[in-house]
């Protein structure tokens, strides 16, 4: 899990500047790079590969799937967005936890507490953009 923080963290940090280069007008911009422990990286998870991963509960429970992992841009704090409730998609909804609730265990994603109705009763999450 600490791995996939740190990826997560990584992503975060870089995420504004792949937006394209703002300058003020007659003020040279620089921007301070950092290294990277590639090592570290290399043990974290893809988002490609995190988002469509079932969601267990300590029980080993299905009780949703990732759609998508959101950073949010001041904090650079990482949320995921499940998919929960229906068959097959159909009937779902969205509802977002912090992506820190999550686990890794033996290459599953483990939200230890969290049964289909806990998560059914979060509010609903509708994409903006």
């Amino acid at each position: 899990m600490k791995r996939v923080t740190i990826a997560l963290a990584a992503l975060a940090f870089l995420a504004p500047s792949l937006g394209g280069t703002a300058f003020a007008q007659g003020t040279p911009q620089t921007m301070a790079l950092s290294q990277v422990d590639l090592s570290t990286l290399a043990t974290g998870y893809r988002t490609s590969k995190v988002v469509g991963s079932k969601v267990f509960n300590s029980a080993g429970e299905t009780v949703g799937t990732i759609d998508d992992l959101i950073v949010t841009p001041n904090d650079k704090i990482p949320f995921a967005v499940l998919s929960v409730g229906g068959f097959l998609g159909v009937g779902s909804k969205y509802v977002v936890v912090s992506y820190a609730a999550l686990a890794v265990e033996n290459k599953k994603m483990i939200l230890k507490d969290a049964t289909k109705e806990s998560l059914k009763n979060l509010p609903e999450y509708k994409y903006t953009h």
